[in-house]
């Protein structure tokens, strides 16, 4: 069913888009405010308990405690799901946020966090592609932003990329880290292929190494795909011969066109997203 949603928020399960943040809460007023992302579809939840121990890591990374175990994230997460069809395509999203400050406001009190746990509807999207530009913007460092942690606070600037990437009539952009080597895209991981070898940037802890890249790299390595983590350019995005994204929003998804040069679905790009929802139908029914 579209659009259904189902939040747990102390305690109990409520449905609908409930509130959970008061407004003197530190998460909402000073942007501490940390989750994750999973995805359930063809009843499966691929790499549940992997999103469910990150956003627990995000808390700490965030100099807060969090409230619940990874396993017991996992089973309330399972026993959300069954609000939902057999087959439902859904978005599950934890989340943690301290409620009050330290002496000086600004720190969080480690302590005093909440937990909400929010399962929406949301279709995968088809394989239809995406088209890419390039940003101004760029990734901070990590001496500069909590760029290990699946923060809200550090979404604001991805959100810049996107309106700029669509103003210029694209949908999204690959960024660059501080000194211009690429680094991700404004929603998603990136991968490009050259000559029969898949290529993405190594993670230098400017970007969010996410969970589906790590995937789909294994993926790929055990399915006999020459898979190299490297400094890459911006114009070595322009010379590959294909491009696609990861992430839990679309899973796999090859471009169709970098700046003014379009793309063809190729075959390793094809080959990833086979070989992801090959493996996701292997995994324990929800």
């Amino acid at each position: 069913m579209s659009g259904q949603i189902w939040t747990w928020f102390d305690g109990e399960w409520r449905e609908g888009n409930v509130p959970i943040v008061g407004a003197a809460d530190h998460g909402a007023w000073l942007g501490s405010l940390v989750f994750d992302g999973a995805r359930s579809f063809s009843g499966r939840a691929p790499d549940l308990r992997a999103h469910c121990a990150r956003v627990n890591a995000s808390a700490l990374t965030m100099g807060f405690d969090p409230v619940m175990s990874d396993e017991d994230i996992v089973g309330l997460a399972r026993e959300g799901l069954k609000k939902f069809g057999p087959n439902a395509e859904t978005y599950i999203r934890p989340m943690i946020w301290p409620t009050r400050g330290g002496e000086s406001m600004v720190a969080p009190d480690r302590t005093s966090a909440k937990f909400a746990l929010c399962i929406e509807a949301r279709q995968m999207p088809e394989p239809v592609g995406v088209t890419l530009t390039t940003t101004q913007f760029r990734r901070p460092t990590p001496n500069s932003a909590p760029t290990t942690a699946k923060a809200g606070c550090l979404y604001p600037n991805n959100a810049r990329m996107l309106a700029e990437a669509n103003a210029k009539g694209f949908q999204n952009a690959i960024s660059q880290d501080p000194i211009g080597n690429v680094a991700e895209t404004a929603t998603s991981n990136i991968f490009m292929v050259k000559d029969g070898v898949v290529m993405t940037p190594m993670a230098n802890g400017c970007f969010l190494a996410g969970i589906t890249r790590s995937r789909t790299i294994g993926l790929l390595r055990d399915d006999g795909v020459e898979v190299q983590e490297k400094t890459l350019s911006i114009d070595d995005f322009r010379d590959a011969d294909e491009i696609f994204t990861s992430g839990n929003a679309q899973k796999i998804m090859h471009a169709t066109k970098f700046e003014d040069r379009h793309l063809q679905w190729g075959p390793l790009s094809r080959r990833a997203r086979e070989l992801y929802w090959d493996w996701s139908a292997g995994t324990a029914a929800v």
